[in-house]
């Protein structure tokens, strides 16, 4: 079932405001920062942000919700389920963490994360 706009708002708002908890612990903890302290802590908290609201805004989507079937791209064959795993793609934000469920051809020995390619990336798919 895709997630209701305020279940998706309220788990980004907490994670924002862990994010921000952390920034003000270490601006307790650091007396008189230089500028590129500061910068270097804004920048990993804002790549670390970017990461989460990307891995909302995917989990958010019908397509990552369980298919009922799922033929293998490959051979044409029906393939097995193997329940949920997390996956990590490396996108343009950072590492995107998402729960997929995962699937698995006997024939091809090969797995799968529908809805299937995800991105590309130097012409390597990743899924």
């Amino acid at each position: 079932m895709k997630r209701t706009r305020d279940q998706v708002k309220a788990k980004l708002l907490a994670d924002a405001e862990v994010l921000i908890d952390e920034m003000l612990d270490w601006n307790e903890r650091t007396p008189a920062p230089t500028l590129t302290q500061i910068e270097e802590v804004v920048l990993s908290l804002r790549k670390r942000l970017g990461e989460r609201v990307a891995e909302a805004m995917v989990e958010s989507q019908e397509a990552t919700q369980p298919a009922l079937q799922v033929v293998c791209p490959t051979c044409g064959r029906e393939m097995k389920r193997k329940g949920k795993k997390r996956t990590g793609v490396e996108s343009r934000v950072g590492l995107v963490e998402v729960e997929r469920e995962y699937f698995y051809c006997d024939h091809c020995k090969k797995g799968l994360f529908p809805p299937g390619p995800a991105t590309e990336t130097d012409g390597e798919t990743l899924e």
